[in-house]
């Protein structure tokens, strides 16, 4: 009994010493907290979105949470200035901007005394900053995550939410020979490839609107190239019809995609030509718009009847009517959702690659930085900055506190 008791005990022994011990350290207040962004935000008006890239209307949805208190579904606020957990101190359109602390938000002052954001900073740029420790956080391109991972930076990442996929734009019902050459054309692309060469393993290959933590259901779409399906489907018709792939001219990761996609289709006898567009995608249809474009799209929510309705809503703002069943319910069954995902994606107005994570690079002394979930915001009012006396983190940690 007493030999049984001692194993049990050293059994406990071993347990507990493998876990890792958490810092005692309780948050600090004060400090500023530098932010580097690639994206450059002309306007800080809460009435309007932003009308530049995506990753400018991102940047400023960013910016606005922390100066007012609501935010719309379309990424516009609302309320008073002051009424977020921060005060806009000072601002230079597309250049910087600076906020302070707001002792009267009533869920509590956040930790750092003010924020100073440095906008249209080249991506070498910050990571050398991050290097150097000249800035506490910023946005890593996710195809740049592995480089960045090697030469010692402090990553972040979330699940898998935004959806890079191709959107057509013609909002008609399209024939079987119409229908052929675009079903032949994502059975040419290879999603593996993406994800392993353009991504560097940062991402999922998906043939689905939602992913697979969110709806459980992802892996019954198919991802798996097959060039002898699209060739026999492209053998029905004669000739083969020509697309034009427009992509995001601002964005290196949707040409690398685009271009990599014309590779694909010419294998299958398929041509496809990629070209830079606006960033903003049009909705009136000319001469010049392209058959087709690479679209990201953020997921907005967590829950998957909610997400694909979102999903769906912001796919419409470039492809009216690319979604003409009633919305989903809330409580809308794994079942439900997964007929209205296939519903969409049969008609071939869709056709999804790749999610991608979004992905952080943070200073050793950030504390307290969780990286946000879908429709959240960075959560900068909790996070909390070490002091250099204190501060005992390698820069080489994969998952901060």
């Amino acid at each position: 009994m007493l030999r049984r008791l001692a194993v049990i005990s050293l059994g406990l022994a071993v347990l507990f010493a493998a876990i890792p011990a958490r810092t005692s350290r309780p948050p600090r207040y004060g400090g500023t907290l530098r932010v580097e962004l690639g994206a450059i935000v002309a306007s800080l008006d809460p009435a309007t979105a932003s009308d530049g890239t995506s990753q400018a209307s991102a940047a400023k949805t960013q910016i606005d949470a922390l100066i007012y208190a609501n935010q719309n579904l379309d990424g516009t606020s609302t309320g008073t200035p002051g009424t977020g957990p921060f005060a806009l101190s000072s601002w230079l359109p597309g250049k910087s901007a600076t906020l302070k602390a707001n002792d009267k938000f009533p869920q509590g002052r956040p930790f750092v005394d003010a924020i100073e954001i440095t906008l249209g900073r080249a991506f070498r740029d910050r990571l050398l900053d991050l290097e150097l420790n000249k800035t506490d956080l910023t946005e890593i391109p996710p195809q740049d995550a592995r480089h960045a991972a090697e030469r010692g930076v402090r990553l972040s990442q979330s699940p898998p939410d935004e959806l890079l996929a191709l959107v057509f734009s013609e909002n008609r019902a399209i024939s079987a020979t119409e229908t052929h050459p675009r079903q032949a054309l994502s059975l040419s692309i290879d999603r593996a490839a993406i994800v392993t060469f353009l991504l560097q393993k940062t991402g999922e290959p998906t043939g689905a609107l939602l992913p697979q933590w969110s709806s459980g259901t992802s892996f019954l779409f198919s991802t798996s190239a097959d060039l002898p399906r699209a060739k026999e489907l492209l053998a029905q018709i004669a000739p083969a019809p020509k697309f034009v792939l427009g992509y995001d001219s601002a964005d290196p990761l949707e040409q690398s995609v685009a271009e990599r996609i014309a590779v694909n289709a010419k294998e299958a006898g398929l041509m496809v030509t990629a070209v830079g567009a606006p960033p903003s995608p049009s909705t009136t249809k000319t001469d010049s718009t392209p058959d087709a474009r690479l679209m990201r799209v953020p997921l907005r929510a967590s829950q998957p009847a909610v997400a694909l309705n979102r999903l769906l809503r912001d796919l419409n703002s470039y492809a009216p009517g690319i979604a003409t069943s009633a919305a989903l319910s809330e409580s809308a069954s794994p079942q439900i959702i997964y007929n209205r995902e296939r519903e969409i994606l049969d008609a071939f107005r869709i056709v999804p690659l790749v999610w991608i994570p979004q992905v952080y690079g943070l200073s050793p002394r950030v504390r307290n930085w969780t990286p946000p979930g879908p429709g959240q915001t960075w959560p900068l009012a909790d996070v909390w900055l070490d002091s250099p006396e204190t501060n005992t983190t390698s820069p080489h940690i994969k998952d901060p506190e």
